[in-house]
């Protein structure tokens, strides 16, 4: 995956710097981006863009003919390059890679919290909140459910992670009486 990043990174910098520049909305780039990023991980979309029978143009049309999201004349270019450098294929990590340059220019992250039990709004709002005061930063939730924690929750934001699931705590508890 390392590799993925190091292609992507570029063509993310390139496209939020552009968006900047044309005062657009980094939230719409990003929509249309995350758009594009579910259509090339589609395996009909994959085979169709990698078929050596369509040439650089049929493949654009292809592929914008399937967006549902108006498509500016700088996305249309983006997704030219993309076709000409044969990169579409890596329109996930550059997806990823632009939400986070656009989380840090908004001083936001997202925060993937995983339960053993569905939690209530109240609930995430209180976690969210204790959160945001420990990181510094104006969070987004990504709620899941993981009824294998047994209980408590498993937090990730960045490359930071806070396990205080049952889970982990019987992990270290076991590792500690190996010992």
């Amino acid at each position: 995956m390392a590799e993925l990043s190091t292609i992507a990174r570029p063509y993310a910098e390139a496209l939020f710097q552009a968006a900047q520049n044309e005062s657009a909305n980094l939230e719409s780039w990003s929509g249309l981006l995350n758009e594009l990023a579910g259509l090339a991980k589609l395996e009909d979309v994959r085979e169709a863009l990698t078929d050596p029978r369509l040439n650089d143009a049929q493949r654009v049309e292809l592929f914008t003919g399937l967006v549902k999201l108006p498509v500016s004349a700088t996305a249309r270019n983006f997704i030219e390059l993309l076709v000409g450098n044969d990169r579409m294929l890596v329109l996930p990590e550059i997806a990823e890679q632009f939400d986070l340059l656009k989380n840090r220019f908004e001083g936001t992250a997202l925060a993937e919290i995983t339960s053993a039990f569905a939690l209530s709004d109240a609930q995430v709002q209180d976690l969210v909140a204790a959160l945001e005061k420990k990181f510094g930063l104006k969070l987004k939730p990504a709620v899941t459910v993981d009824a294998d924690l047994i209980g408590g929750v498993r937090v990730v934001v960045g490359d930071q992670v806070l396990d205080t699931s049952v889970r982990a705590q019987l992990v270290r508890m076991r590792d500690t009486l190996a010992a």
